[in-house]
């Protein structure tokens, strides 16, 4: 809809003004018009953004010689330029909208203007109009179903505005000759009088019907205005009315609920006005409601309750600590935007939109924005002319794809299954997994009624059935830490930690003391086991190089040295795990590596847990890299500019973990190895009839409870219905005595108890499956392990559990999953070990091996080799 008028400003001089409007009468008009030069253009664009919402700019652009000047105007916010024919062109050329578009008329003759506006359905400005006469013959003859026309005078006088306005023209004014007063003064314009020039009434007293609004457009009531009682407005800058009784009636004088004036309009027939306010006490109502028609409602409420809430929550409540705690808002934040983004149905999204716009909201209030400041920037971006490609941030796109494979909104239905079985997420209250006839129960099968094919299926691991998946997100991430380094770390960690205060990526040594305060009884336990672990793979050490003989003369030997820089990766997660910061770190301090850098995901407020702090600090780490994934490996395998680039990278993970190990492994430029592809935690148990069913059931949920990834097998050697049943029933007995109830019931899903008549089959289908974790419940232990060949590590008798070897007992828990025991093996010495050979030959022990090397170097043809010999025994 056209504006009655535009004050034109002075773009140097307009905030502090000699005489005329003042910046906040010049937004009761709410129209301007700005002309714009190549000295004035950036003038001009902190001008856009400095009035968002309290201005239309309409800027005079003719002067501009660059097009794509205009352009970024037009994207600032002007709401219509006005230009000469050439840019016109220029800007149609570039798909500018013609409506953002006011073509400045050439001349003053009536020919002139008709030429310049012949094929063209823009908006037009006459400019120094002299004789108004002539505008208002041209206007009629141009007629009322045209476009806009804009008129500025040389000499306005306040009858010749009105002249042109009653035409349906739309006058340009110099702010310096308006005032809103309603007797102005000598050679100066009354603004109320051009605004009610046009101003209708079809009542017999004259009066104009009024619509009062707040900034959002809500009606507020219905009064009635006079030219007096806008012109009182505007002088007060307050809500002043008509009364139908009692003459001017000043909003709120006797009740303090007051109003400030933000603009004045006409509709579009002209015979009502709209007052846009901001009020004050209890609102508009003389019954003490917001508006006339009872309470706000949606937004407009719950942005009334926040702002009260503000101010009176009580202290430590959960509303104060979300208006005091920067972070914790910061979190409901991310997690209803995930929430909304999983939501499928319509009413879902249309519950967790609501939670998402209750805590955004809940952001605006806490920084005094209001959701007329959000609205009035939603209006700015709508009529940017500048199109973004809108991809989404590495992070948040390697997250969305993550999403939508976990949700299903990928049509890739292996994709799906794969990540959620990848995830350590607990399973919801309703979700059956891991439940038979309301127990929480392992499957079982008896090996003498089943195909071996079928034993083998259901040995399967849940994590096998998704690798392709799984480097397929890992790629996008790992590729984003090795090209952006330390913002894409940190990107990461907030996006899938959210750890969103975190301002870098690393924690450096030596650690602060107060990050590592532990009650006495845990620093204990840690430097026991730390003493242990040091012990068994200290003795793992070879004394002296290995020097052999193989011929007189001939000497070869072999030395080793450590592994110069590695790379710990410490799961997080769902767990706190010290003893992984021990079992990958004390190993590597005995073997003498030179740079130790830690990896594990932080707390969502950014903080390491004390304890792997202090774990880090005893084995000597220079730095905690604080993310976890595919974005910790990535960073040590690369390097960053604050992440030292490793050699070798250990430690287990979930699948994204070992995804990423394999890919920067088999990457020749990262020029990095991994111990092993190690996974999700797994436990093989064997009992006979001599195991107490306490223990083995204990032995299974120990694993089981790492993550719903997680899978743990019992093998019952010879046990009949009574036994197998007490075992069950331990087990769910057990497990729902466990705080991570839900999670071990995920990975009790996909796990089973397999019933055997002997131990040698026990054993064979235990080397097959090659477990991370072999326990031996079993009469005679110690004589089985005699048949163990493939197991990451074994635990004897029943007096072992596995929890020891995890923790305290001084072997290594770093261990291979996946079955990869048939060619891995778990942490050791030898893991941060690289051994060199050599070789040392007199004189007589090449004369005694040379015959045979250069022998064998003329069969593959490789005569440089053999000419290396002969030249030194004179052979020809």
């Amino acid at each position: 809809m056209a504006p009655p008028l535009l004050a034109a400003i002075d773009l140097q001089t307009y905030q502090q003004p000699t005489h005329g409007l003042n910046p906040q009468q010049l937004s009761y008009i709410g129209t301007v018009f700005a002309g714009v030069t190549p000295e004035t253009l950036d003038q001009a664009l902190v001008h856009l953004q400095q009035s968002v919402g309290r201005y239309t700019n309409y800027l005079g652009v003719a002067s501009l010689d660059s097009i794509d000047d205009v352009i970024s105007l037009l994207d600032a916010g002007a709401a219509k330029v006005f230009v000469t024919r050439q840019q016109l062109s220029q800007l149609l050329e570039k798909n500018i909208d013609q409506d953002r578009i006011v073509l400045c008329l050439p001349g003053s003759t009536r020919e002139e203007n008709i030429e310049a506006i012949a094929g063209t359905q823009v908006d037009v400005y006459a400019h120094q109009m002299q004789d108004v006469e002539f505008a208002e013959a041209w206007l009629k003859e141009y007629g009322t179903d045209r476009p806009d026309v804009f008129v500025s005078f040389s000499n306005p006088t306040l009858e010749d505005v009105v002249r042109v306005a009653k035409l349906g023209a739309i006058p340009v004014i110099p702010a310096q000759a308006l005032k809103v007063d309603a007797e102005p003064g000598p050679g100066l314009m009354s603004v109320a009088k051009l605004l009610m020039a046009n101003a209708t009434s079809d009542r017999p007293d004259g009066l104009f019907t009024t619509l009062v609004t707040d900034e959002r457009g809500i009606a507020l009531g219905l009064v009635y205005s006079s030219e007096e009682s806008v012109a009182k407005s505007l002088e007060t800058g307050r809500g002043v009315y008509q009364s139908r009784k009692r003459g001017l009636w000043y909003k709120g004088e006797s009740s303090g609920d007051v109003q400030e004036l933000v603009s004045i309009s006409l509709d579009c027939d002209n015979d009502c006005l709209q007052f846009v306010v901001r009020q004050k006490g209890r609102g508009f109502c003389h019954l003490a409601t917001p508006t006339c028609f009872g309470q706000y409602r949606g937004l407009s409420k719950l942005q009334k309750t926040l702002q009260s809430r503000k101010e009176s929550a009580p202290a430590g409540s959960y509303t104060a600590r979300l208006f005091n705690d920067s972070q914790l808002l910061r979190a409901k934040i991310l997690e209803e935007a995930t929430e909304l983004c999983d939501a499928n149905t319509k009413e879902d999204i249309a519950f967790e939109a609501a939670d998402l716009l209750y805590f955004a909201l809940t952001k605006c209030v806490s920084a005094g924005v209001s959701l007329e400041d959000v609205e009035r920037n939603l209006d700015a971006k709508s009529i940017k002319v500048k199109r973004r490609q809108g991809d989404a941030k590495p992070a948040f796109a390697a997250q969305a794809a993550a999403a939508a494979a976990t949700n299903g909104t990928s049509n890739d239905t292996s994709t799906k299954e794969a990540v959620k079985e990848a995830a350590e997420i607990s399973k919801s209250k309703d979700d059956p997994a891991g439940l038979k006839n309301g127990r929480i129960a392992m499957r079982r099968l008896v090996t003498s009624k089943e195909s071996p094919k079928a034993i083998q299926a259901a040995l399967q691991r849940p994590s096998q059935r998704s690798s392709e998946k799984i480097i397929g997100i890992c790629n996008p991430i790992i590729e984003a830490v090795k090209t952006r380094g330390d913002a894409a770390v940190l990107e990461y960690t907030h996006k899938f930690e959210k750890a969103t205060s975190l301002t870098s990526p690393v924690l450096k040594a030596p650690f602060p003391e107060h990050l590592m305060k532990l009650a006495p009884e845990t620093a204990k336990a840690i430097d026991i086991s730390f003493e242990n672990i040091r012990k068994f793979h200290a003795a793992q050490k070879e004394e002296k190089p290995l020097i052999v003989e193989t011929m007189p003369g001939v000497v070869c030997s072999r030395f080793s040295r450590s592994i110069e820089r590695v790379g710990l990766y410490v799961p997080g997660g769902t767990a706190v795990l010290p003893s992984s910061a021990l079992m990958l770190g004390v190993p590597a301090l005995v073997a003498g590596c030179k740079k130790i850098v830690l990896a594990t995901p932080p707390r969502s407020d950014g903080s390491v847990t004390p304890e792997i702090v202090y774990a880090a600090h005893k084995v000597g780490a220079e730095v905690i890299v604080l993310a976890g994934g595919a974005q910790a490996v990535a960073a040590m395998a690369y390097g960053t500019e604050s992440v030292s680039k490793v050699d070798k990278i250990l430690g287990p993970g979930n699948q994204f973990v070992t995804a990423a190990k394999m890919i920067v492994s088999n990457d020749t430029n990262a020029g990095v190895s991994i111990d092993m592809p190690a996974g999700p935690s797994e436990v093989l148990v064997v009992a006979d009839a001599s195991s107490n069913p306490i223990f083995v059931a204990s032995d299974l949920l120990s694993q089981a409870e790492h993550g719903v990834d997680s899978q743990v097998i019992c093998i019952a050697v010879g046990l009949n219905e009574e036994q197998l049943a007490a075992i069950e029933d331990e087990l769910d007995k057990q497990a729902n005595a466990l705080p991570r109830v839900d999670i071990v019931r995920g990975a009790i899903e996909h796990s089973l108890t397999l019933v055997v008549d002997s131990i040698e089959e026990a054993m064979k289908l235990s080397n097959d499956y090659a477990p991370e974790h072999l326990i031996l419940q079993v009469q005679d232990a110690e004589k089985v392990v005699d048949l163990v060949e493939n197991a990451g590590s074994v635990f004897i008798g029943q007096w072992t559990p596995e929890s020891v070897g995890d923790y305290s007992a001084g072997v290594n828990h770093s261990l291979p999953t996946f079955g990869y025991a048939k060619q891995y093996s778990g942490v050791n010495l030898g893991s941060y070990i690289k051994h060199i050979t050599s070789s040392n030959l007199s004189y007589e022990g090449l004369q005694n091996v040379g015959a045979a090397v250069m022998e064998l170097a003329r069969v593959e043809q490789l005569e440089a080799h053999r000419r290396a010999v002969s030249l030194r025994l004179g052979v020809a």
